[in-house]
């Protein structure tokens, strides 16, 4: 038996970069910084992580048109490892697999619009498959069941 499930919260480094693969189903790449802050000889510290996610089908393209750089995300997936040769070495690196993807309240939100309804640990709510999606929806959150 084996467990593989990682859930992490953090904020965009970059613009989501969206793909096609050659069958035309859509991938969109993150990448998150994560911070852990911590004391150290009476010294607050924070340790800054970066994790690199991948995220497919409609969910992906929705999180190329609605996110962007430093939007908080909470993704919920699996490792997933990927090995190559290159120039007769083998490399390897880890990513996370997003099973779902949940967009936290925009910080800019300039008390014009309300903002999402969020659960207890100020996520967003909302649940979506990869049926058409109301841009209203997709603004609260975004995830899709495997």
């Amino acid at each position: 038996m084996s467990l593989n499930s990682v859930n992490i919260m953090g904020n965009l480094t970059r613009d989501p970069e969206l793909k096609y693969t050659n069958s035309g189903k859509s991938v969109c790449n993150l990448s998150i910084a994560n911070n852990r802050t911590y004391t150290s000889g009476g010294e607050k510290v924070t340790e800054v992580s970066y994790f690199d996610i991948e995220v497919w089908g409609a969910v992906a393209e929705n999180c190329a048109k609605y996110l962007s750089k430093g939007r908080g995300i909470i993704v919920e997936g699996r490792l997933k490892q990927e090995r190559w040769e290159k120039d007769g070495k083998t490399q390897s690196r880890v990513r996370i697999s997003a099973n779902s993807i949940h967009f936290m309240p925009n910080r800019r939100e300039d008390g014009a619009g309300q903002p999402p309804a969020t659960n207890a640990g100020g996520a967003s709510e909302a649940r979506v498959s990869e049926a058409q999606v109301s841009e209203a929806q997709v603004s609260k959150a975004v995830a899709w069941d495997e």
